[in-house]
């Protein structure tokens, strides 16, 4: 008899349902945010949030490939420094928390989120 597998981040996150509604609060907040706001002024949103909801199923080991830019060439032309990142890293803190997701998967996505830390940031 085999084990049962491990549920995926994503998974239980709530799949496609959660990532969803999570992008859509996640962005409400970003463009909220004066001091990231202005990096999405000629951003197409509907694009944006498509992708990142791939890219986030895809980080978080849900059934999706991802094959858009990786994380370095993705960020480059913005000249990012760690407030930026940090401010990204607090909303998206405030959103899981608005979707009240355990804090123990919280800090699972965090860990996720500053791993990419370097390459976004081009360092």
């Amino acid at each position: 008899m085999s084990e049962a597998t491990e549920p995926s981040l994503y998974e239980k996150l709530g799949g496609k349902d959660a990532i969803d509604a999570a992008v859509e609060i996640f962005y409400g907040k970003v463009l909220a945010d004066d001091r990231i706001k202005h990096f999405f002024d000629d951003v197409d949103m509907p694009r944006q949030r498509g992708k990142q909801k791939i890219f986030l199923a895809y980080a978080f080991g849900g059934p999706v490939n991802y094959s858009g830019k990786d994380m370095r060439d993705a960020h480059k032309h913005l000249d990012l420094n760690d407030d930026h990142f940090n401010a990204v890293a607090e909303n998206l803190i405030a959103t899981l928390q608005d979707l009240n997701v355990p804090q123990e998967l919280i800090d699972q996505v965090i860990t996720i989120a500053a791993s990419t830390h370097d390459d976004v940031l081009n360092l």
